[in-house]
Order: C-alpha cells, then structure tokens, then sequence
C-alpha cells in the first residue's frame, strides 16, 4: 500500500465502526440482530443521493441473479448488499479501508447475503481478484482517492470479461478551476483528493478499451438533495443512522464544504457508463 493509499485509509478509519452502527440501529428502533438491507439504507450508501443514487444507476443496467458484480471501493458495503437484494447477483467488494470491510461484512451477514457477497482488503489499482471474472464493475465515489486514473480504468478492465459494463458515479472537476475548500468527505487535505475533469476518465477508459455508452451531470440532483437533507436536520436534528458515522466529528463541516463547492462550480457529481470492447 502506497503512503497516499495508507493516508486515504486511515481518513476513512473512525474506529469501531460496526459497534457504532449496530447502537444506530438501536437508537432507530430496529433490532440490531434482526436489522434488514432496508434498516442499513440511511446509513451504508456513502455517496452523495445514498439509495437514491444508486436507483438511478441500477435502473440503467438491471444486472440479474447470473450477472457477476464487483463493487470496487465498496465502503462498508451498501450498494453490494442492494445489488444482493434487489438482483440477487453475486457480488465481490474490494476497499482499501480495512475497517470498511469488516463493517461490509459484519452486515452483509447479518442480513443473510454471506453466501451472495464476499468483502476484501485491496487498491482499486490491483484489486485480488481474478481477471476476466466480472460482468459488471460498479464504483461510486471512489476516484475522487485516486490520482491514477488511467491505472484505474486498465485494473477495471482486467477484471471485466469482455463486454462488460463499468458504471460509475464520482465527484468530478466543475467549470470553475479553483482549488477546493476542505474538509470534505473524501478527504480532509489536497494531498489525498484528485478530483479530475470528466474528460481524464473518458481519456483513460478509452486508452483502456473501453466506449462511454452514457453520461449524466447529477449536479442538480445533488444541490436538491443536500437541500431536503439539511431540511430535515434544522428540523428535527441528526438521525442516529447516517453516513456521518463514516466521517467523524467534522462531518457537518464536510457536508458544508461539499455543498460550497458544488454550487460555486468546482465539482460536478458525474455518472458514467462504459462497455469493454476489448
């Protein structure tokens, strides 16, 4: 693991966070120990719409029970465990985060999938996993980590039998070049936070073999859900199951600074999906 790996992990690192989502969980009213996919869905899709999102994404691919998934840079394993639920695929998480996998575990068998989803320790840029083993790989919010993009996009397509689909949903570069205010929720310094122009990712995927066969600016989805999200906060505070629990005590301040910079420009929240022609 290179030092900026170790530094973007240990970012991601709160400390016993599995204990403190199964409290959530309590402090929600659901029995941690009968807990189902859709009791975690407040609080283990750590990207910007949550369930949302990623029902947006999903409803332009429609995997099926056969269809063979990897979820690269899974967290602590939300939309493996929607993919599980929803398609009963089989799925494969890789993170970098040692404590998110054990979390994707820990609730991934809680809620039955142990034997639909396996959970690894690994970079996005040499993933254990065996080539040509997917159908389809599916990253959200993860780039933002990586400076290597064209490094990214040829490891996804090793892994891709050919004729699969990469779909991704990444915080990328806005229309305003200006350095970004943090901390955010990928990152607390510049250092660990490459977030590129969409046309880097089209550049690599290409030199990887792969065709953009879709793209779509979810800026304004974002600006509206953050809106309905700090709503609902002056309302009636925090719940006690969110993806806070991820980002330690400066997460109102990520979220403010996200939100800054989104509408100042700097970022767009950008889904693309790719077929592998080669």
């Amino acid at each position: 693991m290179s030092q900026i790996e170790q530094a973007v992990a240990q970012h991601y690192t709160t400390g016993a966070l599995t204990e403190r989502v199964r409290a959530a969980l309590k402090a929600s009213g659901v029995d941690p120990d009968a807990a189902t996919v859709a009791d975690l869905k407040a609080g283990d899709e750590f990207h910007t719409g949550g369930v949302l999102a990623t029902d947006n994404l999903f409803t332009q691919l429609s995997p099926t029970h056969a269809t063979r998934v990897l979820d690269v840079g899974c967290g602590i394993g939300g939309t493996s465990r929607y993919i599980v639920d929803r398609y009963d695929s089989m799925v494969t998480g890789v993170d970098l985060t040692p404590e998110f996998v054990e979390t994707a575990t820990a609730l991934s068998d809680l809620v039955g999938h142990s034997d639909k989803a396996s959970f690894h320790v690994g970079s996005a840029l040499d993933m254990p996993v065996p080539d040509a083993a997917f159908d389809l790989a599916i990253m959200l919010h993860v780039g933002m980590n990586i400076e290597d993009k064209a490094g990214l996009f040829t490891e996804v397509s090793r892994t891709l039998a050919t004729g699969g689909t990469f779909a991704l949903f990444d915080v990328m570069g806005g229309d305003v070049d200006e350095p970004l205010a943090f901390p955010l929720p990928w990152s607390s310094v510049a250092e660990t936070s490459f977030v590129h122009a969409p046309e880097v990712y089209k550049d690599a995927a290409a030199a990887a073999g792969f065709e953009l066969v879709t793209e779509n600016d979810r800026t304004m989805f974002a600006l509206e859900f953050f809106e309905d999200v700090f709503a609902k906060i002056a309302e009636s505070g925090p719940a006690p199951l969110g993806i806070h629990l991820m980002m330690g005590e400066t997460a109102p301040e990520k979220f403010q600074n996200y939100v800054a910079n989104l509408k100042a420009g700097h970022i767009c929240p950008t889904e693309m999906i790719f077929k592998k022609t080669g």
